[in-house]
């Protein structure tokens, strides 16, 4: 893995919550080190859907709709209901107890991003995060110039971030194959003040998902396969977590009933 793009290359990728990634350099970057901060989640305060791997449909599942979105059909933990808005994560950085937290959030402020005059892939750091400066406590570099322990896990921890990204990719993939994707709706139903229904359902969000329909129609050789390959715990973890809508909508209503008494 390099650290050092080609002269004249340039950079691009995903990088949601990334103010300003720069390939990492023991030169520009020698004096940098990571602030340690209590509740360092700030820079996700505003992500309302964060990107997932496949081998962590699981554990989200216990906390947020796991979620496919997009022709590519990106999975995704939603985390809020509103743009701008995450539901876990406070403006001052402080998660939410007992709450899983995506490896896409945990990597950062590190980032591996593709240099495409050389189609591959570089190491990468947010310069404008707030959690590297020259005042911080854990360094980046040391004396000889060389990754500290603490890069070398960063860029380790990238490394296998994008195995799984890979991996996740043929996940998709395989769905797509087997045609099991719909388009569905997450709905919520007002009720008045004795708690029965008034008014029509509000629809909260469209997004894509595994029919069940369609997966139960899967000739049991497909099933088979899907089990022994591991994709069947999956899509089953995907299934189970729409559950999560409902802790969504309900936290939403709490946040806004106690922003109107204010």
């Amino acid at each position: 893995m390099t650290t050092t793009p080609s002269a004249g290359g340039e950079i691009s990728g995903n990088v949601l919550f990334y103010k300003s990634p720069e390939p990492l350099n023991r030169e520009q970057h020698a004096k940098l080190a990571l602030v340690h901060k209590d509740q360092p989640y700030g820079f996700a305060a505003a992500g309302t859907a964060v990107p997932l791997t496949v081998s962590e449909f699981a554990p989200a599942a216990l906390t947020f709709p796991v979620i496919f979105a997009g022709e590519d059909r990106v999975p995704l933990a939603v985390m809020g209901l509103n743009q701008q808005e995450n539901l876990f994560i406070s403006a001052d950085g402080a998660m939410e107890t007992n709450v899983y937290i995506p490896a896409y959030i945990r990597r950062y402020p590190f980032v591996l991003a593709n240099d495409d005059s050389q189609d591959r892939l570089i190491v990468c750091i947010d310069r404008g995060s707030d959690l590297l400066t020259e005042n911080g406590q854990t360094p980046l570099f040391d004396a000889k110039g060389e990754p500290t322990e603490y890069t070398q896990n960063c860029i380790r921890f990238c490394d296998d971030f994008e195995v799984e990204r890979r991996r996740t990719d043929s996940f998709v993939q395989l769905l797509k194959d087997l045609d099991l994707f719909e388009l569905k709706k997450a709905t919520f139903q007002p009720q008045d003040a004795n708690g029965n229904p008034d008014g029509e359902l509000v629809t909260v969000a469209e997004y894509f998902g595994v029919s069940e329909e369609k997966l139960n129609n899967l000739p049991a050789e497909k099933l088979k396969e899907l089990q022994t390959n591991g994709a069947l715990a999956q899509i089953y973890a995907h299934l189970v977590s729409l559950l999560g809508w409902e802790r969504l909508i309900t936290k939403t209503m709490l946040k806004q009933a106690a922003a109107n008494l204010n």
